[in-house]
């Protein structure tokens, strides 16, 4: 599966002395959706070795419907690159609005931590081919911002 979409009621136990959803909550939904959408690609389990990108544009209120979608956005010869979109607003008038997004780099592994190769997934529409050319552009540049001599990151 290279895609996955999990909705969760914003409740008054997730949020802050403000009234809005705690971000650590919402980032936890984030790693869970990446989480399954790495997990169901490559049938193993997986870790989070790089997130970023991650910007808030608005709150999430009490009694919200917040969307996580998480999508494939490529892959490497171990590493899925996944991309998070948050999604959320009230049921009553059916418009969610979007909240964050965020790339997440997860990496198969085996019993013993050691990573594992995982299947190649290729773009089959021209919005997947943008999607992977942009997560591909974004790591690279966060590479050599990390590592200016050249050298590998996530």
């Amino acid at each position: 599966m290279s895609s996955i979409t999990l909705r969760f009621l914003a409740e008054p136990s997730t949020v802050n002395f403000g009234g809005k959803v705690h971000g650590g909550t919402v980032m936890k939904w984030i790693d869970e959706a990446g989480y399954a959408c790495a997990t169901s690609w490559s049938r193993r389990y997986c870790v989070t070795v790089y997130q970023g990108g991650l910007r808030f544009n608005r709150p999430i209120m009490i009694g919200d419907l917040v969307e996580v979608q998480a999508r494939l956005a490529y892959t490497g010869t171990t590493s899925m690159n996944i991309a998070v979109e948050v999604r959320a607003g009230d049921m009553k008038d059916g418009t969610l609005e979007k909240v964050t997004s965020c790339l997440i780099v997860f990496v198969s592994v085996d019993s013993h931590g050691k990573p594992m190769p995982v299947t190649r997934w290729e773009p089959e529409t021209p919005g997947e081919a943008a999607l992977a050319t942009s997560a591909k552009a974004y790591l690279d540049t966060m590479r050599n911002a990390s590592h200016p001599g050249g050298t590998s990151g996530p």
